[in-house]
């Protein structure tokens, strides 16, 4: 059975790891060799982000790699480059479904173009599109999804919340909804990468830690006015944000604003972030929505107390309203101050039976349970 991924990226982001975690669970876990994988690369995003030794067969499309040519950063230019892919890959996608007829196409994301062929075209590969995080449906977008959801196979959702929501919304036949968790959880990687050692500086450091794309649905700025007022109460620790974006100079004004320079980091792009984690006193996640929040899973996995904020997406079914962690209102400061104060003080206990709920809710996410729930779907 062969099986194409549709996933082009602009930037770092976790559904890339989703991917090619969902691909590795395959080949791991395909004992009698029922799949054969590809991944296509629509303009040369794949070509320097795949670590060589993973075995992964790639498809390029277009001749050129124009990747990094492509603009980046804030929401404008994001549409222009998706729009820029839809374009180019439009008939040359056309033309590999024609020609290798796959069983399946796998759409993570730029799902539009997707849609769209298997709308005006008759393939004799399934279509199954994969919901990354949490879409924004505004009235346009919710109108095309539902007037080209017609030749759609399945629709595989990351969380339960996710998959109650596009039930409610009828874009897409409900018997075609299914549950899949996204593969975050490489067991063995991670047991390696955590032992790595993190920057001399940081060692002996009590630090919080957060992980994300420097942009507003991060919410970086309310974590860390809210870090201003903790010091207050614990003046040694310190704040370490993992990541890279467009506010990169707004968050940086920030910090000097508050006097914060030496107190909050923010340390870029980490290829590894398990060992920053496998360090950190906790895990803060101040998003405005996440679906589900790979860095809340990754951190259960790791024993560590996840303070999230109660989205009503991911981080609330993920922490299963505080009982697997510590939730706070969502875009509230003082509350998450509130929050982080409450933790510092519950019993040692409560804490640990929270991280032991967690740890046991964040399996849902190994790419062996992945492996279990998508060979199903693919087999009936």
């Amino acid at each position: 059975m062969k099986l194409y991924y549709w996933s082009p990226f602009l930037t770092n982001i976790a559904t890339v790891s989703a991917v090619t975690n969902s691909i590795n669970s395959l080949k791991k876990y395909d004992k009698e060799n029922n799949f054969k994988t590809f991944l296509i690369d629509s303009s040369g995003e794949w070509q320097s982000k795949l670590d060589k030794t993973l075995g992964i067969d790639i498809v390029k499309l277009y001749k050129k790699n124009y990747h990094n040519f492509l603009p980046k950063g804030n929401f404008f230019k994001s549409r222009l480059s998706q729009m820029i892919i839809f374009i180019l890959n439009f008939n040359l996608l056309r033309k590999l479904l024609l020609k290798e007829k796959p069983e399946f196409l796998i759409a993570h994301l730029i799902i539009s173009l997707p849609l769209v062929l298997f709308f005006f075209f008759k393939f004799q590969t399934k279509l199954i599109i994969r919901i990354s995080g949490t879409p924004k449906l505004n009235i346009i977008r919710r109108f095309f999804w539902t007037l080209l959801s017609k030749n759609v196979h399945v629709v595989t959702c990351p969380t339960k919340s996710t998959l109650k929501k596009f039930s409610k919304l009828k874009i897409f036949p409900e018997e075609k909804l299914k549950l899949l968790y996204d593969p975050i959880l490489n067991v063995n990687s991670i047991n390696i990468k955590k032992k790595e050692k993190i920057e001399n500086r940081f060692i002996k450091m009590d630090y919080i830690l957060s992980i994300g794309r420097l942009t507003k649905q991060k919410n970086f700025s309310l974590l860390i006015t809210a870090f201003k007022e903790i010091k207050k109460e614990y003046p040694n620790l310190k704040l370490i944000i993992l990541g890279e974006g467009e506010e990169r100079k707004k968050l940086e004004k920030l910090i000097e604003g508050l006097n914060l320079n030496g107190h909050v980091f923010l340390e870029g792009y980490k290829k590894n972030i398990f060992n920053y984690l496998y360090h950190c006193e906790c895990y803060i996640s101040s998003s405005l929505y996440e679906d589900p929040g790979f860095s809340l899973i990754e951190s259960g996995f790791l024993n560590k107390p996840v303070i999230a904020a109660d989205s009503n997406t991911g981080p609330t079914e993920i922490l299963n309203n505080s009982n697997n962690g510590f939730l706070f209102k969502n875009n509230d400061r003082i509350s998450l101050v509130d929050e982080y104060l409450k933790f510092k003080k519950s019993n040692i206990q409560e804490v640990m039976n929270k991280k032991i709920n967690l740890k046991k809710f964040s399996k849902n996410f190994s790419i062996f349970k992945h492996f279990q729930i998508l060979e199903k779907i693919l087999s009936n």
